[in-house]
């Protein structure tokens, strides 16, 4: 006990007594030095051109942007549909299986341009799906989308039908 008082004495002083350290060469801190700024010539610029745009480079990683298309197919079958209530109308949720794994970027397509007819507002279940993947079992395979309906659409609504290549689910209110 006696020498650990003693070492955590010693080592109490000698940690004081190193305020000249930071000063010092041996500081990795002050290896560098400090910092001066200069000021800097503006670069001229075309008026044209507004400099808070990035540029655009040509590259062959970047994909062109034009208008999106969608390549996906309809899914195997669809399970079930839920609308749940949201801020500012619903959520429409389905769930369905694909017929082999690898389905991914899945949507709900609308059909009529997402308008009501007859008070059912209907969706087409779309996948981008592989052909070169095994079947594989249903848990698997399950994909699910979601879509949101505003309340002024949601207000000539009386169900929610989606389709998919084998079956329909619909959910009435």
């Amino acid at each position: 006990m006696r020498g650990l008082v003693t070492l955590l004495t010693i080592s109490s002083l000698t940690l004081a007594g190193c305020s000249g350290f930071r000063d010092s060469r041996a500081n990795p801190a002050n290896w560098f030095g400090q910092s001066t700024t200069a000021p800097r010539s503006a670069p001229v610029q075309d008026a044209a051109v507004n400099p808070l745009i990035p540029e655009q480079s040509t590259s062959i990683f970047r994909r062109k942007r034009g208008p999106e298309t969608y390549v996906g197919t309809p899914i195997y079958a669809v399970r079930d549909v839920v609308v749940e209530p949201s801020t500012g109308g619903a959520i429409v949720k389905a769930t369905g299986y694909s017929l082999q794994q690898g389905a991914f970027d899945v949507r709900l397509w609308p059909e009529n341009d997402g308008a009501p007819v007859d008070g059912m507002l209907t969706y087409t279940m779309r996948a981008i799906q592989r052909v070169d993947t095994p079947q594989g079992p249903e848990q698997t395979r399950r994909v699910s989308a979601g879509q949101f309906v505003s309340s002024q659409t949601l207000d000539k609504v009386r169900g929610v039908r989606v389709f998919s290549q084998t079956t329909t689910a619909t959910s009435s209110r």
